[in-house]
């Protein structure tokens, strides 16, 4: 059993099951994340439609393409992708120096052809709608033999590099396994053969039990913050079934999800009186074909705001030069979302 106090007022290292990275936490160096000065943001109120916007239905992209009428979700392949669908294949070995050529694809998903409405402003019903087309997508790049991951994104707020603020979210797919997944599939792996069950299952059993960290629960889904976070209210969305991928899930499970990624964005709004900013992705089992029963899928919020909307949390010296930190604990940032809810 872990010793509480201690964990709250003392510094000390926390592991990271997924990557097997640790993480300095330094709770005595602030005991309430949410004292201080709060300064609210100036309203971030949009229009439903807006014309020079490129998302919007009807109008037209940079690229000179125009957006269908769309009523829905609505989807399309980035017209300035990181990622190359066509080029010719190399692999460079020069001593030291090493390259290989990297292909995919990168799509944009507009969640709503409202232009002022973010998720956490969309009800159960139009977030399964995106749920729905994130699902579409992966199938469909995932089946093809050039893709060996697909990645879902969301970029939210100007702060976390988001160009538009038209509600949307991004997908790429390429030809490799990127440096996060790796690690995760390994961890995951490796806990499975040992022990028969996948590493998450096991988790979030512990962590409902314990529910310091829990934020929210439905009949399928878990929010939490996990036990190794590093930004101040980190948060991860993980599936009480264990599933690869979320094309396994069934449609009540779909809405359980729609229902947890609707509850902590509305939340996050709530605890600054702002429109939460943060980065969010979904990590899941490669699609290169191989046996990945070891995986269990699970969305994660990396937001940055630490105080208050004014106040971000930056990576820099320590955590730049030796391994990420954080002051507040995530037992008591968790304490802030519930009660908020």
């Amino acid at each position: 059993m872990i010793q509480k106090d201690i964990l709250q007022n003392q510094s000390h290292k926390r592991f990271n099951i997924l990557t097997g990275e640790w993480i300095l936490v330094s709770p005595h160096r602030t005991k309430r994340p949410w004292q201080g000065q709060q300064e609210k943001q100036a309203g971030d109120k949009r229009p439903s439609y807006d014309e020079s916007c490129y998302l919007c239905p009807g109008n037209e992209r940079a690229s000179g393409d125009s957006n269908p009428q769309y009523t829905d979700t609505y989807a399309f392949t980035n017209d300035f992708a990181a990622l190359q669908s066509k080029s010719d294949p190399f692999i460079i070995n020069d001593g030291l120096l090493r390259a290989e050529s990297e292909l995919g694809t990168c799509r944009v998903i507009c969640f709503s052809p409202d232009h002022s409405k973010s998720l956490a402003h969309m009800d159960t019903s139009g977030i399964e709608n995106v749920v729905n087309l994130w699902q579409e997508e992966f199938r469909q790049l995932g089946s093809r033999e050039d893709i060996r991951y697909v990645q879902i994104f969301e970029n939210k707020g100007a702060v976390m590099g988001c160009s538009n603020p038209h509600p949307h979210g991004q997908i790429w797919a390429q030809s490799s396994i990127p440096n996060e997944v790796i690690k995760k599939d390994k961890r995951q792996k490796d806990y499975y053969e040992n022990n028969q069950k996948s590493l998450l299952s096991d988790y979030i059993h512990q962590e409902l039990s314990n529910k310091e960290r829990l934020v929210y629960e439905n009949g399928h889904f878990v929010v939490l913050i996990p036990f190794w976070a590093v930004w101040p209210f980190e948060t991860m969305i993980i599936p009480k079934r264990q599933q690869a991928h979320i094309g396994q899930l069934s449609a009540e499970e779909k809405t359980g999800f729609a229902d947890a990624i609707r509850f902590i964005t509305a939340t996050y709004d709530k605890l600054f009186d702002c429109s939460f900013p943060y980065s969010s992705g979904i990590h899941q089992a490669p699609t290169d074909g191989k046996d990945y029963d070891h995986w269990h899928w699970h969305m994660s919020f990396y937001p940055p705001l630490l105080r208050s909307a004014t106040v971000k949390k930056f990576m820099v010296g320590y955590e730049m030069f030796a391994m990420p930190q954080r002051d507040i604990t995530a037992e008591s940032a968790a304490q802030r979302l519930r009660e908020l809810a």
